[in-house]
C-alpha cells in the first residue's frame, strides 16, 4: 500500500495514486465470493452474537455457526477487502471492520452485511477535524503575547504539514485500515485503526465522528485494540506502547505511561473491577489493577506475540503467533502456555461448551480442549 511508502510515496504523482485507488475501489464494490473453504482460510476475529458465533477474515468471508463450531455457513457481504475485527452490540446489530477503512453493519446476527463507512468518507471526516484544530490554533496566535507566538506558530505548522499528509492520503484512495471495534449497545461504538484513526458513531453507524483529538497521540501512532472491562472502564492500546483510558463512556482519554515502548495488540479485563491485561509483541503481557496508573509485566514463560484474549470466569485464554495458546486459571497472575502442533497463528478466541475453546487464525476455525489441543 502507498501509505506503507511514507515520503516517498507521497512525492509520486497520480500515476501511482489512481492505479492504488482503482484496485481498492474494486474489493470494496466486489461482494465477498461464496466458498465452503472460508472456514479453512484466515481469519482474523471471532465473538458471539447471542448463542450464534461469527468470524471474518480475508477476501471479505464473514462465517457464522449456531452448533457451536461444527458447521458453518457463509454471509452475504458487500465487499471483498480482508476484515480485521468484529463487535456485537446486540444479539443482533453487529459490526465489522478491516482494510480501506471499511465498516460493515448487520442486522440479524451476522447473516448479511451493508456497506457503512469506508476509508474515504473517514478521511473526509479527519480532514474536517484537522482543519478544525488549524482555525482554533490560528485564533489563538493572533491574540497570544508575543513571547508565545513562536511556540504557537510552530505547532500551526506541525498541523499544516499533518493536513497537506492527510489530503495527499485522500489522493491515493482508502488504503488505512482500521484494526479493532467496540460497540457499547446497537447505537453507540467505537473503531480504532492504523494511523490513529478513532472514530465514533451514537446512532448505529449511520454517522460518524473523528475521536482522535481526543487522544494524546500527535505522532499518530497505530491504534490496535478497545474495549471495556469490568468496573466500565474503556482501554486503547497500540504501536510504540499506546496505553488510553476512558472512564466516562468515551467521552475523555487519558494517556498512561507503558513500561514497555513495543506494539500492543490487545487488551482485555481479568473479571476484576478496573484490572487490565495488555499484551503485544515478543509474548509482552502486563497487569494493572488501577486502570493502568501502575502495572506488573507478567512472566508468561512465552515469546510468541500476542494476538487476542478472552476472560470467562476466573479463566484468561490469550493467543498469539506460532500456535500459542496461554491459559490462566488465577486472573492473568501466571499463564500456561501450550503450543499447537501446526504452529499456525492464532487470532482470536471463544469459550465454548464445558471448558472447550473455539479458535481462529492462519488455519481457520480450530476446536480445542481448554488448553488448546484441537478435539478434531
Amino acid at each position: 500500500m502507498c501509505k506503507t511508502l511514507g515520503a516517498a510515496c507521497l512525492g509520486l504523482s497520480m500515476a501511482c495514486a489512481s492505479p492504488v485507488a482503482f484496485a481498492i475501489a474494486d474489493v470494496i464494490d466486489t461482494p465477498a465470493r461464496p466458498t465452503q473453504l472460508a472456514p479453512e482460510n484466515l481469519l482474523n476475529d471471532v465473538t458471539v452474537a447471542g448463542d450464534r458465533i461469527v468470524a471474518v477474515g480475508e477476501r471479505g468471508h464473514i462465517i457464522y455457526s449456531d452448533d457451536e463450531g461444527q458447521s458453518w455457513a457463509q454471509a452475504d457481504v458487500p465487499v471483498s477487502v480482508t476484515l480485521t475485527g468484529l463487535d456485537f452490540g446486540s444479539e443482533t446489530d453487529g459490526w465489522a471492520i478491516g482494510h480501506s477503512g471499511v465498516v460493515l453493519h448487520s442486522s440479524d446476527a451476522g447473516e448479511t452485511w451493508e456497506l457503512q463507512l469506508t476509508g474515504i468518507r473517514a478521511a473526509e471526516l479527519a480532514i474536517e477535524s484537522q482543519e478544525e484544530a488549524i482555525a482554533e490554533m490560528e485564533a489563538r496566535v493572533e491574540v497570544a503575547p508575543e513571547e508565545q507566538k513562536g511556540d504557537l506558530e510552530w505547532a500551526l505548522d506541525d498541523l499544516l504539514f499533518t493536513l497537506e499528509n492527510m489530503q495527499a492520503d485522500l489522493d491515493i484512495g482508502p488504503v488505512n485500515p482500521f484494526l479493532d471495534v467496540w460497540f457499547a449497545d446497537d447505537q453507540r461504538g467505537f473503531v480504532v485503526g492504523a494511523y490513529g484513526m478513532f472514530f465514533q458513531t451514537t446512532d448505529g453507524g449511520e454517522t460518524w465522528q473523528d475521536w482522535s483529538p481526543k487522544l494524546d497521540n500527535s505522532q499518530n501512532f497505530h491504534l490496535n485494540a478497545i474495549t471495556r472491562i469490568a468496573g466500565g472502564a474503556m482501554v486503547i492500546v497500540g504501536e510504540a506502547g499506546q496505553i488510553h483510558v476512558s472512564v466516562d463512556a468515551g467521552e475523555t482519554w487519558e494517556r498512561r505511561e507503558s513500561p514497555y515502548p513495543g506494539s500492543l495488540f490487545g487488551v482485555t479485563g481479568t473479571g476484576g473491577v478496573n484490572e487490565v491485561l495488555a499484551f503485544g509483541l515478543r509474548g509482552t503481557l502486563m497487569h494493572s489493577t488501577d486502570l493502568g496508573k501502575s502495572w506488573k509485566m507478567v512472566n508468561t514463560g512465552s515469546s510468541a506475540t500476542l494476538n487476542d484474549g478472552v476472560v470467562e470466569a476466573s479463566r484468561v485464554i490469550l493467543v498469539g503467533n506460532g500456535g500459542a495458546v496461554l491459559t490462566s486459571g488465577n486472573g492473568g497472575d501466571t499463564f500456561r502456555e501450550y503450543l499447537r502442533n501446526d504452529r499456525q497463528g492464532v487470532m482470536s478466541v471463544v469459550p465454548v461448551s464445558g471448558t472447550n475453546l473455539l479458535l481462529v487464525g492462519e488455519g481457520g476455525v480450530k476446536l480445542t480442549d481448554a488448553l488448546g489441543k484441537n478435539l478434531q
